[in-house]
């Protein structure tokens, strides 16, 4: 069962008020969270394979329910962007640019690897080191980023292939946690006493609160006609060998 998680928060001023509805949907997990000013209120995911198209409708209206909102009292809908699934993200954008388009509002893409980083650091303390979050391409490869604490990018997004020499410069200086799905699957290939890894999971649509809620305040918006999620590599499809 997915959980719902629901905190009653207290009015406050702020500079700018902002009702988010965000959708995470670029690996196995399918989340949809309602955040206020950055702060999320509430919270709906659960980690299966394909169910997206039927899960995420139920779960936007299940938040919306919690957090007692109508639809038209949003002001925006974030949206995870990639890299990450073909299918996931596309279920998710699609769903998201239809929100807007129906309720005339703002669309926010958010970096998928950027947001599981910041999931990492919430948790993470006064920990100074870097975050490599990494999702499963399959193989020894994975989608992935390298990020200071301030989420200012180390190295770029990119499809790496994971092997014996990966990340050595990086971690004779740095302490690296490397998290997300594909982590743990590298870990026997990643051998160095400065790196950490994590099994937990910050793909989840409550990691993108404060980032969505920064791209509300400075008008950071996508075009909705225009707008595609980053798949970062082609989506190939793999003929059967026996006929039918």
């Amino acid at each position: 069962m997915g959980t719902i998680l629901f905190h009653n928060f207290k009015s406050a001023i702020f500079v700018l008020m902002a009702t988010i509805l965000q959708l995470e949907t670029a690996t196995q997990v399918c989340s949809a969270a309602i955040a206020v000013n950055g702060e999320t209120i509430a919270l709906k995911e659960l980690a299966a394979q394909n169910i997206h198209a039927g899960s995420l409708t139920l779960f936007i209206r299940d938040v919306m329910e919690s957090a007692g909102l109508a639809y038209p009292e949003l002001d925006a809908v974030a949206v995870s962007k990639g890299p990450g699934s073909y299918t996931g993200l596309r279920i998710g954008v699609s769903t998201a640019k239809g929100l807007c388009f129906a309720l005339d509002k703002p669309l926010i893409g958010i970096d998928t690897l950027k947001m599981m980083a910041q999931g990492f650091l919430n948790t993470a303390g006064n920990y100074t080191g870097l975050v490599c979050p990494m999702i499963d391409a399959r193989r020894m490869e994975v989608f992935t980023g390298l990020y200071q604490r301030d989420l200012t990018e180390v190295l770029p997004v990119e499809a790496k292939i994971i092997d014996g020499t990966s990340y050595q410069e990086q971690l004779n200086n740095h302490l690296i946690t490397f998290i997300g799905d594909g982590a743990m699957k590298c870990s026997d290939s990643i051998v160095s006493p400065n790196a950490l890894f994590s099994d937990l999971n910050f793909n989840s649509a409550s990691n993108m609160s404060a980032l969505a809620y920064s791209a509300f305040s400075t008008g950071d918006f996508v075009d909705l006609a225009y707008f595609e999620p980053y798949y970062l590599k082609d989506f190939v499809i793999t003929q059967a060998k026996k006929k039918v």
